[in-house]
């Protein structure tokens, strides 16, 4: 009797079931739109509506084992649906329209809290995005406003996407566009499945671009990479990369090839806030792998190539994502780099050049010091280390730079090069640079050291000077307030000093300095030789811009040059007297003060005509009366006696003094 009765259960409840799934299949679940529509509008805050068909069917699910297998799944199918816009947004009535949306649903994941979609397909989406420059923006819903954790946890595990348009107004990031994205024909995708196209502007500067894509975007898959190609032009900026993304709702793996050019590197900051110095146009090439993590993620542009100017470049950088700001690390060197493409980083390139990158043509046709101001704007926004060196310079004739290593560090606004060195004349010239941008004007510290710099190529196109046998030593300790290299050493205060000890020189250039015309003739006749040089020692007190001497001297065997005066850094004017003094008997010499005026755009070096016409004056009045008495105000019967170079190298080799910097306005 049991087993009957137990069996006509089971009987009614198959029946029941059958009943209940035939009614399910049969069912108008168009019926359950209003109820929907109210629920999410509700939800979000806006209106939502479902204004087409509403489709609901059962599927075996394919990817599951065992008894899971036997539990269908539900493949909702959506049509024509519109989510209205935030009432201040000015892109239209909707935020979202929708041609089609379906997708199916593990039921079992609901006991677990989970709502596991494993295909969400989208048929010609729009969506219109915007955000004003307070930040507000029209796709926060009410319901992201609720900040009490939830239960419920969405797992979307793949997204089709086929054709759709997603337009976007962003005030704050100065940033309009409109992409355009679109299935591809099998016969040209090329292993991809979609295409995209965008337009529009990004800080009022043209901007547009195309790339492709994976059909079929595994938001989860570890294993699968998804397939990018994509190249965009900003002004005369471009980026194009091509390569693959692993896991892409947490950007777990980004491996790319990463193309980078345009007019100057600095332009590159607004789009990846990264704070690059001004160059002349550049081409790079390089391997870009990265991940997002919780600090938020690192990115290695390793084993780059390519050029800036006319020099190569190439190098490693790392991006860290860090608090209290993100570090930038790594080494660049160029194998042959050329001088002038260095001109930019300080402002100190042709105007028709700064129009090229982009930047105002500022710099005034009677200046030699660059003027354009440096942009410290975005120095507080990274921290950087970097090393870079140039191994061989390129340069004109007489420029006698050899190499170049530089340490670069930024850390809070404050720009380091320790060391900054060249390779000069055989020697070096090391400085350590330190410029404060967290003030206003900018507060600058240098230290030159030069040591070991040969003479004869320090000159290598001056022919009186390669057979001059020594070295060159100095220093410098220099302190400023400006906002340009022009106004830093205009408002520098410290001290610049120089020492050439033991060595030779031209005979025929100390003739020639000391106008003994008779031995200049001489040499030229018979051949020039090398004199002793015992000594040359400068000592300059810099205030305010103005470089002062407190000695320059040059002694030699047979003859002492001194020079006095002052360099204007400011006003770039040159006032020096360069006065020759023999230490023995010249014959028909016109000894007398050099000068060294003008500015130094166009320096004017010549001789005081007044003592040189005072000089040939009382010979022609002395000839008058005996032609023999004549050549007596053109003797030089020497100097008096000189205390020698021990004081002067003594003062030489002292540190140099820095006062403080002190800010002036120019």
């Amino acid at each position: 009797m049991f087993p009957r009765i137990a069996a006509w259960t089971l009987l009614l409840l198959l029946g029941l079931a059958a009943i209940g799934i035939a009614l399910v299949l049969s069912l108008d679940w168009n019926r359950a739109r209003p109820w929907i529509n109210q629920r999410v509008s509700e939800a979000t805050g806006r209106p939502f509506a479902i204004r087409g068909d509403l489709v609901l069917q059962w599927n075996n699910p394919e990817t599951e084992t065992g008894w899971r297998r036997w539990v269908p799944w539900p493949r909702l199918s959506a049509h024509d649906i519109t989510l209205g816009n935030a009432d201040w947004s000015k892109t239209g009535p909707h935020l979202a329209e929708i041609k089609q949306l379906t997708f199916s649903l593990n039921p079992l994941s609901l006991l677990d809290h989970t709502i596991r979609i494993p295909t969400l397909e989208l048929a010609g989406p729009v969506l219109s995005l915007e955000r004003t420059a307070d930040g507000k923006n029209n796709w926060t819903l009410a319901s992201d406003n609720n900040t009490a954790p939830s239960a419920w946890k969405l797992d979307l595990q793949r997204l089709v996407l086929n054709h759709g348009t997603v337009k976007l107004a962003d005030a704050q990031a100065k940033l309009n566009l409109k992409i355009d994205v679109e299935t591809l024909p099998r016969e040209t995708a090329e292993g991809y499945g979609i295409g995209w196209k965008l337009g529009g502007t990004f800080r009022q500067v043209p901007l547009h671009g195309s790339g492709r894509a994976g059909a079929v975007l595994s938001l989860q898959q570890d294993k699968k990479p998804y397939p990018l190609q994509a190249g965009v032009q900003i002004g005369t900026t471009r980026i194009d990369i091509a390569g693959t993304l692993t896991k892409p709702d947490a950007l777990a793996a980004l491996d790319l090839r990463l193309k980078l050019s345009g007019a100057s590197m600095a332009h590159l900051y607004p789009i990846t806030g990264i704070t690059l110095p001004n160059t002349p146009p550049f081409s790079t090439e390089g391997h870009l792998v990265g991940k997002l993590d919780k600090a938020g993620g690192r990115w290695l542009y390793e084993h780059f190539k390519g050029s800036v100017g006319e020099s190569d470049i190439g190098g490693t950088l790392e991006y860290i994502s860090q608090q209290p700001r993100p570090l930038l690390r790594g080494q660049v060197q160029s194998n042959q780099l050329r001088l002038e493409d260095l001109a930019p980083l300080i402002g100190a390139d042709s105007n028709a050049n700064k129009a090229k990158r982009g930047a105002a043509a500022v710099q005034p046709t009677d200046k030699v010091l660059p003027v354009e101001k440096f942009d410290t704007a975005s120095w507080g926004s990274i921290d950087a280390d970097v090393k870079f060196a140039g191994r061989k310079i390129i340069h004109a004739k007489d420029l006698p730079i050899d190499s170049l290593v530089a340490d670069l560090h930024l850390k809070d606004s404050v720009l380091s090069l320790t060391p900054l060195s060249f390779g000069v004349a055989g020697g070096t010239l090391a400085a350590t640079v330190k410029l404060d941008g967290r003030q206003n004007p900018i507060r600058a510290d240098l230290r030159v050291s030069a040591r070991r710099l040969k003479i004869k190529e320090l000159f290598p196109t001056l022919n009186t000077m390669q057979a001059s046998l020594g070295e060159v030593g100095g220093d410098a300790a220099l302190s400023a307030a400006g906002n340009s290299v022009a106004s830093l050493l205009g408002t520098s205060n410290g001290e610049v000093k120089a020492l050439v000890s033991k060595g030779t020189m031209s005979k025929f250039l100390l003739e020639a300095m000391g106008l003994n015309i008779g031995n200049v003739v001489a040499t030229q006749i018979f051949g020039d030789r090398q004199v002793q040089l015992n000594c040359l020692a400068s000592d300059f007190k810099v205030t305010q811009g103005v470089m002062q001497t407190r000695s320059f001297v040059l002694d030699t065997d047979e003859s002492i040059i001194n020079v006095t005066g002052q360099i204007n850094l400011s006003s770039e004017q040159l006032a020096l007297e360069i006065q020759p003094r023999n230490k023995a008997l010249r014959v028909l010499s016109l000894r007398s003060p050099l000068y060294v005026k003008g500015t130094f755009k166009n320096p004017d070096v010549g001789v005081d005509k007044a003592a040189v016409a005072l000089k040939l004056g009382a010979a022609i009045a002395l000839g008058a009366l005996a032609p023999a008495a004549a050549l007596l105000p053109l003797l030089n019967v020497g100097s008096e006696e000189f205390a020698g170079c021990a004081p002067l190298e003594a003062a030489a080799t002292k540190k140099p003094q820095v006062p403080a910097a002190k800010a002036r306005t120019r």
